[in-house]
């Protein structure tokens, strides 16, 4: 070993990656052949360094968070499975795709299982010559005539030919065909999965509650967490958790003698009429002034107790107000004119330091205000909220035969129960569901049984204590006593579409985010999972001893504008997602981290990029579009660097565990390595800042350099096995060991026909001569004042 390579000392500063990050850019060209669908197939294969769907599952603060993996079922593999039903094929989802999608549709995407058989024997009837291989035109020929490929241009089928023949031979072979979609499919699926990565910030968040009872409820508006309690104090916090604001609905008029204290049941908020509507005990409704929290009134002598509440505004000045009891009804106020009406009822007399308004009153003694009482259940209501876009009140019990009920608010039209009235005339036993109630009739505040045709019943063992719906996504989620959250179509209530299981306890909220497709669940044991709408399984886990919420769970909440879960204990905690950064509205983020390096193939009209995430993208060019990707490239090390060889057809990445890798890029497959001998030896971090490909007098050399401070080449010989290589470097120039550089080398070029420049941390740039071996020239820039190299500085030392 020289003096000089002595010298290095091994363990050196770290700094940041060095690798340049260049696009370079070409003329718009029209490609349309590229798409980012989901594969309409994938395979289980065996490949090395490829990523793995995961979830992730946090058992621990102080211990290594244990990752569970979920063994996904793969759509139909290609060449594994053969006499598989058409039918159990899966095709590709198209029913959401553009006309400009659908012309743009891969002819990869149009290869299925029983093509694949036609394939087969067509494949070797087009090798004429006998080969076992095709060559470009009767490859064309193949799939023009056995995949009604006729109107396809030739450059999308010459593309597809290229990207098989990754070695330029011009030939192809079956095994090399189904090699390629096998891997394809199965990066893709990968891909996927990767896509629906996420994560929380661990552990969570939490801070002391000014509550001296339990939490009843928490909501949110406009990112603002508002949690009141049994004994009226409200408090409001930021997106943060920071305590803004605490208030009371106690009446603070001194003049006012509060006879008892009360026992608040539940609350929602009048977003519109700045107004918080509390549900207590003495079957009262009291407004305040969302701002001041001034009493403002309260509607009294309520038929029963209103457990659980909610608002809606269903106009302009039109709302509704519904609460559920103890006896299992569903209480609706209509209000019209709500304005009009809050104003009139805050002129009523005063009771205990609030205008007071009589349930009798307020419904019959004003037209704009009708009141309607459901018997529903046979048990307290649970849960309940109305949805305005589907018109119906979803409630839940844990009533085994009412489990959730879907219903409407008004019932049927009076025409429709005129007809019925006249209908059923005869039986005295027919319930008087039919009958018009008008409001000067002894029973208008009587609980009344709906129509089947108005609701709809799902019956579920052991009734229901939480559920979710969402119109977007056309889904209901359900959970209970059971610890099953189940997965409804809400309009097919005979049985759910899936069960998820994974939960050891009763399941105490859901929450589903549809811009998201997912469900967010926690059960009384205080453990956390995320679900997947589409497919149905989880995509993370939390337990307490991950995210450290310790006590009792009181009440939980999801924001969808703050992206996080505020859960009420003895503390107010919150657990906040993982977020892509968002730099601009406009701004599309390539990748989840920093971008290293990006490079443009002319051959396929693409641009390439990988990230700090070792993770490698193709991009169409013309439209933006993901093409595709695959990850764990270089495992956890970061990729630095990148380039194509001379055809185009293949990549070289360059990361920071001293390795230089070939890859297939169209279908993830990893062709060679090229190892670094310091490397592999486990002497130091010799990250690769820098590589290129250079071909010279018919000869092929991949060419890295990096913080060994050596020039290493690499011989680029074709491989027909098609295994994974593994290749070491070529012996060191004399004169890169006496006169090479002495700091780390950070970037190189190469210049035709024989000329290779590389330039080190401390600014020299050396020309080398490929053919001999030798330095042509030193190029030094001035250094700074007061610069010591690492070598001086450990000569120093």
């Amino acid at each position: 070993m020289s003096p000089v390579t002595e010298s290095i000392p091994s363990r050196r500063p770290i700094r940041p990656s060095s690798a340049s990050a260049n696009l370079q850019t070409h003329g718009c060209y029209k490609s349309g052949l590229f798409d980012n669908k989901r594969p309409t197939t994938a395979a289980p294969v065996e490949r090395p360094k490829t990523g793995v769907p995961k979830a992730h599952h946090w058992r621990g603060g102080s211990e290594t968070a244990e990752i569970e993996k979920i063994k996904l079922q793969r759509r139909p593999t290609l060449s594994t499975l053969e006499g598989l039903d058409e039918s159990a094929v899966p095709k590709s989802n198209t029913s959401n795709a553009s006309a400009g999608d659908l012309l743009k549709s891969k002819i990869e995407e149009k290869i299925n299982i029983d093509t694949l058989e036609l394939l087969k024997q067509a494949f070797q009837e087009a090798d004429e010559d006998g080969s076992g291989e095709l060559d470009l035109d009767e490859f064309k020929i193949l799939l023009k005539s056995k995949l009604n490929l006729s109107g396809t241009k030739d450059q999308q089928i010459d593309a597809l030919f290229y990207k098989i023949d990754w070695s330029s031979d011009g030939n192809i072979t079956w095994d090399e065909f189904c090699t390629y979609m096998q891997l394809e499919y199965a990066e893709k699926e990968d891909s996927y999965q990767r896509s629906k990565d996420v994560m929380f910030h661990l552990p969570a968040k939490t801070e002391n509650m000014p509550h001296r009872d339990a939490i009843l409820k928490i909501t949110d508006t406009d990112g603002t967490f508002i949690a009141c309690s049994q004994d009226g104090i409200v408090s409001f916090w930021d997106h943060n958790l920071r305590l803004k604001r605490t208030r009371t609905v106690v009446p603070n008029d001194a003049n006012v003698k509060v006879m008892k204290q009360k026992w608040i049941t539940d609350f929602c908020i009048m977003t519109q009429y700045n107004k918080i509507i509390i549900g207590t005990g003495d079957r009262e409704i009291e407004f305040f002034e969302l701002s001041s929290f001034e009493p403002y009134c309260q509607i009294s002598l309520l038929e029963t107790v209103p457990l659980h509440m909610d608002f809606c505004a269903t106009g302009p000045d039109e709302c509704l107000i519904v609460y559920g009891d103890t006896n299992g009804c569903i209480n609706i106020l209509v209000i019209r004119a709500a304005g009009e009406c809050l104003r009139t009822w805050k002129k009523k007399p005063k009771q205990n330091g609030i205008a007071t308004i009589s349930l009798n009153d307020a419904a019959r003694g004003n037209s704009n205000v009708d009141f309607i009482c459901w018997k529903v259940h046979s048990d307290w209501v649970q849960e309940l909220r109305y949805y305005h876009d589907i018109r119906q009140v979803v409630s839940c019990s844990n009533s085994t035969n009412t489990a959730i009920v879907l219903g409407c608010t008004t019932g049927s039209t009076n025409v429709e129960g005129s007809l019925r009235e006249i209908k059923e005339q005869g039986q005295p036993n027919k319930s008087d569901q039919t009958r018009l109630i008008r409001k000067e009739d002894a029973s208008y505040f009587s609980p009344r049984q709906r129509l089947e045709s108005d609701q709809s019943v799902f019956k579920v063992y052991k009734g229901v204590k939480t559920f979710a719906f969402s119109k977007a996504k056309n889904v209901m989620m359900t959970g209970g006593m059971d610890r099953i959250v189940r997965m409804w179509n809400p309009y097919v209530s005979n049985k759910p579409v899936a069960l998820l299981r994974g939960h050891n306890a009763p399941i105490f909220y859901l929450f589903i985010a549809p811009d998201e497709g997912r469900v967010f669940s926690i059960s009384t044991d205080k453990c956390v999972k995320i679900w997947d709408i589409q497919d149905q399984n989880c995509l993370l886990t939390v337990r307490p001893k991950g995210h450290k919420i310790r006590g009792d769970l009181q009440a939980c909440h999801y924001s969808h504008y703050n992206k996080s879960l505020a859960v009420a204990t003895d503390q107010m905690a919150l657990l906040s997602l993982k977020l892509k950064p968002v730099l601009h509205a406009d701004i599309v983020i390539t990748h989840k981290e920093p971008v290293t390096s990006a490079k443009y193939n002319g051959a396929f009209r693409q641009v390439l990029t990988c990230s700090e995430g070792s993770i490698v993208k193709l991009w169409d060019f013309e439209t933006g579009n993901s093409v595709f990707d695959f990850g764990e490239a270089h495992g956890d090390a970061a990729i630095t660097c990148l380039d194509f060889d001379t055809t185009g057809r293949r990549c070289l990445t360059g990361g920071r565990d001293g390795a230089i890798k070939v890859w297939n890029y169209n279908n993830g497959h990893c062709l060679m390595t090229l190892r670094n001998p310091s490397s592999s030896r486990g002497e130091g971090n010799d990250e690769i800042c820098g590589l290129t490909y250079v071909e010279m007098n018919k000869n092929r050399y991949v060419v890295g350099v990096g913080w060994d401070r050596c020039i290493n080449i690499y011989t680029d010989e074709p491989n027909d096995t098609g295994l994974h290589q593994l290749v070491d470097p070529q012996e060191r120039w004399e004169d890169d060991k006496r006169s090479g550089h002495k700091e780390d080398i950070l970037s190189i070029a190469f210049c035709p026909p024989n000329l290779l420049a590389t330039s080190s941390y401390d600014g020299e740039v050396i020309i080398w001569n490929m053919v001999s071996g030798h330095i042509f020239c030193h190029l030094w820039s001035p250094a700074d004042p007061g610069y010591v190299s690492a070598s001086c500085r450990l000569c120093n030392s």
